[in-house]
């Protein structure tokens, strides 16, 4: 499948701007970057990759068919999360994909993980979705009921590439600790999951939306403690970094788990500043259809956090000409 190709980004948004029949519509690919399979980015892309598709031959809106963006085929893609997808945005191999708050922020800027490296000034945002919760699982009986408590433990901060191995550094670095101070290991969520059942991996760190899928079945099979991320060490995290905040996450999420204070920060749709004003606009219109609410509402439980108030809050980095041209029509910014 040949995808982002110039002519079809336009022709496809061409037709659906004017009205021609469906038959004459050319195809949109736009692929959607989440991350694995089992976190949250992948269900909530497929949701949102749902909501704003419109295949030509597809029955219109008004007529109780897809309120998308006519001749738009979206697709939802896994990957290795926040930083692959801002790689592939960057390439041109994505039109869009999730990422947290704080990657996309320093590789805007090229600060942080991206100091030294050439800035993505092409990056930029179409909403901020929901807060993503950093969860520390541990094994019940690990003995892990701290972050100090880590220490020498078999811990995966997850795999290369994610942001939940940047922020996962950044919070070992805020209680005084480093990956020498622990046996870490750069694992898959599902990956972590797994060799947890299998009792050769103490705990692993998973920033991602509740309930987590991984984490939901760990719970009610080998059962797991969660970590709490808090005290004066998390408060001087939060106060450094202006996209961390502070989190809670609830008693009974997890099977007989009880709920912890932590840390999160921002899951945000993002693109490129190469993609189409119009094609952006419209993706963005379709992102905040009433129909676009109740596919929401009820394929997830971090859906019902995506909502149009909170649209341009803590994003990190500008907004797309076209999604900042409909908030302002909607009068979101002014």
């Amino acid at each position: 499948m040949q995808l982002g190709r110039r002519h079809a980004l336009f022709g496809g948004l061409g037709v659906a701007l004017l009205g021609t029949p469906a038959a004459a519509q050319e195809i949109t690919f736009f692929r959607i970057g989440t991350g694995g399979t089992v976190g949250t980015y992948f269900p909530i892309g497929g949701l949102i990759a749902n909501a704003i598709s419109n295949p030509p031959g597809s029955r219109a809106c008004a007529d109780g068919g897809s309120c998308g963006v006519p001749g738009l085929v979206a697709t939802a893609v896994a990957s290795l999360g926040s930083v692959a997808n801002v790689a592939a945005i960057a390439a041109g191999s994505m039109q869009s994909g999730f990422v947290q708050s704080d990657v996309a922020y320093w590789a805007f800027n090229g600060t942080g993980i991206y100091d030294g490296r050439p800035k993505v000034d092409v990056l930029c945002a179409i909403a901020n979705l929901y807060p993503e919760s950093f969860q520390l699982v541990a094994r019940s009986g690990a003995g892990a009921k701290s972050i100090k408590d880590l220490a020498g433990k078999r811990v995966s901060l997850d795999e290369p590439g994610s942001g939940t191995l940047v922020g996962a550094r950044l919070i070992l670095g805020a209680f005084g600790m480093t990956e020498k101070d622990i046996k870490a290991e750069y694992l898959k969520s599902q990956q972590a999951a797994d060799r947890m059942k299998e009792g050769s991996l103490d705990a692993f760190f998973s920033v991602s939306g509740w309930p987590n899928g991984a984490i939901a079945e760990l719970a009610s099979t080998v059962g797991v403690d969660l970590v709490p991320i808090d005290g004066p060490q998390a408060d001087a995290l939060v106060k450094q970094y202006g996209f961390f905040a502070a989190d809670e996450i609830p008693d009974g999420v997890y099977k007989n788990v009880a709920g912890v204070k932590t840390v999160s920060v921002n899951a945000i749709w993002a693109t490129s500043t190469k993609q189409p004003e119009p094609l952006i606009y419209a993706v963005t219109a379709a992102l905040w259809n009433p129909s676009t609410r109740k596919l929401l509402d009820s394929g997830h439980s971090k859906g019902r956090d995506i909502r149009f108030e909170t649209a341009v809050q803590g994003l990190g980095i500008p907004l797309h000409p076209g999604s900042e041209k409909y908030y302002r029509e909607k009068g979101l910014i002014k």
